[in-house]
């Protein structure tokens, strides 16, 4: 029998001890969960908004028309994968919602948490492609790829790799 099952029949949750040592129901760990993970998208929403908004300007001002076919091609994908980014980074918002008031809260927290790591995923797509087209047109092509693969491997020891190796050092049993 679930929690929803226990409040429903008028009996409280039960209080258990998680693996980092708190004590709380799973309603109130739900509760922190999706505290968290808002505190957390916030800042990832800022950004892909600030952006995208920056991205969509950009085809009207009087430059955009001397852009070659080729960074056209990549402003066009850089807006798609901005525009899917930040779906998925506000779809957490949208999904809370839709669901709040039917005590799955629990599973809420785990659909948001895989649209905020998708949305993270296509942030990066999208700042790569965006640094791919600027760099072409303000610097020499021929160190471009170089830049913009030392930023994305930034990005990826930052975002992912270090994350990562947190998770694998501290919480693997020894």
């Amino acid at each position: 029998m679930d929690t929803s099952d226990n409040e429903a029949a008028g009996r409280p949750e039960r209080e258990t001890r998680n693996d980092d040592g708190r004590r709380e129901t799973e309603s109130e760990r739900a509760d922190r969960r999706w505290t968290e993970l808002i505190q957390e998208v916030r800042v990832a929403q800022t950004g892909v908004q600030i952006l995208f908004g920056f991205l969509l300007t950009v085809v009207f001002t009087p430059r955009f028309a001397e852009l070659s076919d080729a960074d056209r091609t990549i402003y066009v994908v850089t807006v798609v994968l901005g525009s899917t980014a930040t779906g998925a980074l506000i779809g957490p918002v949208s999904f809370h919602r839709i669901v709040s008031g039917r005590k799955i809260k629990p599973q809420t927290v785990v659909w948001a948490s895989r649209l905020i790591f998708v949305g993270l995923i296509l942030l990066l797509g999208t700042v790569t492609t965006a640094l791919l087209l600027v760099l072409r047109v303000a610097t020499d092509d021929t160190v471009v790829p170089w830049l913009v693969v030392g930023v994305v491997s930034w990005y990826l020891l930052c975002w992912f790799v270090l994350p990562a190796w947190a998770r694998h050092r501290y919480t693997t049993a020894d």
